[in-house]
């Protein structure tokens, strides 16, 4: 298994590292490209990575990695979440989720992993979404999305109230994103990058490992056509300076 991330920009009061991209989707719901056609791993991708957008947006609110006031409540899975009203931000979320989503469609991405660090550039927590897919998927129904909306509700839902289990991080602290996948998927991307400008590296021993760190689960989901496991990775000691 290989850990990729990617370089560029730096972002306001903390930098945004490294992330990955997703096509925008429409907001109001997961229902709409889903009603008319059969399951398969690209919906699933659509479905999946429309949840890691806004449960990216609900870590950096609620781990206050970003200023509250750059956040407004909205609704999704009937639910209030906090999504960030900062295009820069948006759209490198948006960026990020874009390059996860060919790997998701082809079964190559195991994890995606929402990096907190702090300002000596050393993890503090890690947000790990492990994720599987059955081998085929031959199913059509509504009423397994209705249940599928329901799974990612409550993992939002736990992500909301993570801080109470969760110690206190130090100001000035930015995020990255990582994803671990097959090797195979590694040569593939390293003979064709995604997108052009938009490069992949193997992520540096830093970013990947913590030092003895606690492991906090927060949620499990198990449907047909997804499992997903989310806990998190926080570092025993945080710096408060």
């Amino acid at each position: 298994m290989a850990t990729l991330t990617r370089q560029d920009l730096n972002f306001g009061q903390g930098k945004l590292c490294f992330t990955l991209r997703m096509l925008p989707i429409a907001r109001n719901s997961v229902e709409n490209p889903i009603r008319k056609k059969r399951w398969s791993f690209a919906v699933v991708a659509d479905i999946l990575c429309e949840f890691l957008e806004v449960a990216i947006h609900m870590i950096l609110y609620v781990r206050e990695v970003y200023p509250s006031g750059i956040f407004q409540k909205r609704k999704k899975y009937n639910v209030p979440v906090q999504m960030s009203c900062h295009p820069e931000l948006n759209r490198y979320i948006q960026d990020t989720l874009h390059c996860v989503k060919p790997l998701i469609e082809k079964n190559e991405a195991e994890k995606v992993v929402v990096v907190i660090i702090d300002k000596e550039h050393h993890p503090v927590e890690r947000f790990v979404f492990e994720i599987s897919q059955p081998p085929l998927l031959s199913i059509s129904s509504d009423t397994l999305l209705s249940h599928v909306e329901q799974l990612l509700r409550a993992v939002i839902l736990k992500i909301s109230v993570c801080d109470a289990v969760l110690d206190n991080n130090p100001p000035g602290c930015t995020f990255t994103v990582l994803v671990h996948t097959r090797e195979a998927a590694t040569r593939n991307m390293e003979k064709v990058q995604v997108i052009k400008d938009f490069p992949w590296i193997v992520a540096d021993e830093q970013e990947v490992h913590m030092e003895e760190p606690k492991l906090i689960p927060l949620k499990t989901m198990t449907s047909d056509i997804l499992k997903m496991q989310l806990y998190v990775e926080e570092k025993g000691r945080k710096s408060c300076g």
